[in-house]
C-alpha cells in the first residue's frame, strides 16, 4: 500500500466513525425538558436561588440537552403542595423540605428536620454515609417519589416574636408560625402553630395574625423584612439544627432517564447542597450585622424552655415509634450516629471554636 492510498482510508475511516458517533451520542444524551416547583419565593436568592443553581448546571453538563426550568412557590403549584404535584406527575420535580409533609405522615419530618437531631454537617454524614438517603427513598417511593439532599441551611434562628419570652407560661396561646413538626412538640407547651409557606409570612406577621415567625436565619430573615413588626429575635431554633432541604423527583421519570442523566443529576444534587450550606456561611454573618443595625434584639432561650422542649420531643417520638414503623426505622438510625456525632463535636471542633469566639469578644482577631 502506497502512502498516499494508506492517508486516503485512514480519512475515510475516520470521517466515517465520525458519522457514526454522531448519532450514538445524541441517543445517549436526548433532549430532555423538565418542570422544578420550589417551595420558596424568588425574593430568597438562598433557597430559591439553589433551586435554579440545579438547572443550570445540569445545562452547562449537557449542553443545553437536559434542561430543568425553576418555577417560585405558587407560580405552578403552592410552596406546600410541591412534592404532592410531583407525586401525582404534574411536575417532574421539586426543591422543598420534607417536613412541610409531616401531616400525612410524620416520618417526611426526618429527612429534612426535628427537634433536638443532628447539624447540618451531621446530617450529612448520615444521609451519605450512614444510608440516610436510601432510608428516606424507601419510604418516598410509596409516593412514587425519589429524592436527594439538595441544601442545608445549617443551625437556624429560633425566630421574632412581638414579645419577650422568657418563661414556659410567655408561650401559652402565642400563635406562631413554626415549620413542619415542631408545631408538634410547641403545641403541648401552648403554642398555637400556624403552617404557612414562605411567601405569606410577614403579611401575617404584620396584620397581627400570627404573634411569631420562625424562618431560616439572618441572610433570608433579612431580606424578608421580619425585624420591622417583631424586634426581638431568639436563637437557638433547637427544632432545625440542620434542616436539608431536598429535591424530589417523579419516580417513574426519574427511571425513564438515561443512566448517564441519573448519574449526573445525583452529582449536580450533591453540588448544590454544599453551595447552599457554604452560600448561608458566607451571607449569614453580613445578615445578622444588618438587623442588628435594623434594632433586633438578641435573646437566648431559657435553659428552662429548651429543657422543656427536648423532654416534651422525646415523649412524642416514644409515642410515633410505637405506632409507626417507617419512623421507627429512621429514628432509629438518626439517634444511633447522633450518640457519636456530638460526642466526636466535643472534643476538636468545639474547644477550637470556643477559643476562637473568646478571642472574637476580646476583639483579638
Amino acid at each position: 500500500m502506497d502512502r498516499r492510498s494508506f492517508i486516503t482510508k485512514a480519512a475515510l475511516g475516520s470521517a466515517a466513525a465520525t458519522a457514526l458517533a454522531a448519532p450514538a451520542i445524541a441517543q445517549a444524551n436526548p433532549k430532555i425538558t423538565w418542570r422544578m416547583t420550589s417551595s420558596f419565593p424568588k425574593s430568597l436568592s438562598t433557597l430559591f436561588g439553589n433551586t435554579e443553581e440545579l438547572g443550570k448546571r445540569l445545562s452547562e453538563a449537557t449542553d443545553g440537552n437536559f434542561q430543568i426550568q425553576s418555577f417560585a412557590a405558587g407560580e405552578l403549584v403552592g410552596g406546600l403542595q410541591a412534592a404532592d404535584a410531583v407525586s401525582a406527575g404534574t411536575v417532574e420535580a421539586c426543591h422543598t423540605v420534607g417536613y412541610y409533609y409531616w401531616g400525612k405522615d410524620p416520618a417526611w419530618a426526618l429527612g429534612s428536620a426535628v427537634p433536638f437531631a443532628l447539624s447540618a454537617r451531621g446530617m450529612n454524614a448520615w444521609q451519605y454515609f450512614g444510608g440516610g438517603i436510601d432510608l428516606y427513598n424507601k419510604f418516598l417511593a410509596r409516593d412514587n417519589l425519589i429524592g436527594f439532599p439538595g441544601g442545608n441551611t445549617g443551625t437556624q434562628m429560633g425566630g421574632w416574636f412581638r414579645k419577650e419570652i422568657n418563661t414556659l407560661d410567655d408561650m401559652k396561646g402565642l400563635k406562631m408560625r413554626v415549620g413542619g413538626f415542631a408545631g408538634k412538640i410547641m403545641e403541648r407547651l401552648g403554642v398555637v402553630p400556624q403552617q404557612l409557606a414562605g411567601g405569606d409570612v410577614y403579611a401575617a406577621l404584620e396584620k397581627g395574625t400570627i404573634d411569631a415567625v420562625e424562618f431560616v436565619g439572618p441572610a433570608d430573615d433579612e431580606k424578608l423584612g421580619f425585624v420591622k413588626v417583631a424586634p426581638y429575635y431568639y436563637y437557638p431554633g433547637w427544632w432545625e439544627g440542620g434542616p436539608s432541604v431536598h429535591f424530589m423527583f417523579n419516580l417513574d421519570a426519574w427511571n425513564g432517564l438515561p443512566k448517564a442523566y441519573q448519574s449526573l443529576l445525583r452529582t449536580a444534587c450533591q453540588a448544590v447542597d454544599a453551595n447552599m450550606l457554604q452560600q448561608y456561611d458566607w451571607e449569614n454573618p453580613k445578615g445578622l450585622i444588618k438587623l442588628m443595625g435594623q434594632g433586633a434584639q438578641l435573646r437566648p432561650f431559657s435553659s428552662e424552655i429548651l429543657q422543656a422542649c427536648f423532654k416534651v420531643s422525646n415523649e412524642v417520638y416514644a409515642e410515633i415509634e410505637a405506632t409507626n414503623t417507617e419512623f421507627k426505622t429512621l429514628w432509629d438510625s438518626i439517634k444511633e450516629y447522633r450518640k457519636e456525632w456530638y460526642l466526636w463535636q466535643q472534643v476538636a471542633e468545639y474547644n477550637y471554636d470556643t477559643f476562637m469566639m473568646i478571642q472574637q469578644r476580646q476583639g483579638t482577631l
